[in-house]
C-alpha cells in the first residue's frame, strides 16, 4: 500500500484564509485557494479530509473555480478499475492572486477617494 502526507492548514494558513474572506472573497475559495497554494495539488476528497469542508462544499466551489478557469484539472489514473481521480491546482500562482487583489483594492479606493472629492465640490459650490 503507498504512504501519502496529507498537507492541513495551519494557524498561519487559516489566518491567510481570514485576511483573503476580509477582502471579500468567498470563505470557501479561500479556504481551497490557501490549500492548493500549500500543496501544489490535490483531490477533492484530498481537500476535504484536509480542510473539513463537506463534499457539496468542495464539489460546488471547485466547480466554481473551474468555472472561472482559476484552477487546472487532470485526471491520474488509480490503481484499480474504476475512474481516474481529478487532481487539482491553481491555474495562477498565490502572489499574482494576491496582486491581484492589491490592483482592485487599490481601485475601489481611489473611486472611493474621487466619490468624496466630487462630495466636497458639491458642498463648496
Amino acid at each position: 500500500m503507498m504512504e501519502s502526507t496529507l498537507k492541513v492548514l495551519d494557524d498561519e494558513d487559516l489566518e491567510f484564509v481570514h485576511i483573503l474572506h476580509s477582502l471579500g472573497i468567498q470563505r470557501t475559495v479561500a479556504i481551497i485557494i490557501t490549500y492548493l497554494s500549500n500543496a501544489g495539488e490535490a483531490t477533492s476528497r484530498e481537500i476535504e479530509q484536509a480542510t473539513h469542508l463537506s463534499q457539496p462544499e468542495v464539489s460546488m466551489t471547485i466547480r466554481d473555480l473551474r468555472d472561472e478557469n482559476r484552477i487546472v484539472e487532470r485526471e491520474v489514473k488509480t490503481g484499480g478499475k474504476g475512474r481516474p481521480s481529478l487532481v487539482y491546482t491553481l491555474r495562477t500562482p498565490i502572489s499574482e492572486i494576491i496582486k491581484r487583489l492589491e490592483d482592485e483594492k487599490l481601485r475601489e479606493h481611489a473611486e472611493t477617494m474621487e466619490s468624496i472629492q466630487k462630495l466636497r465640490d458639491l458642498t463648496s459650490s
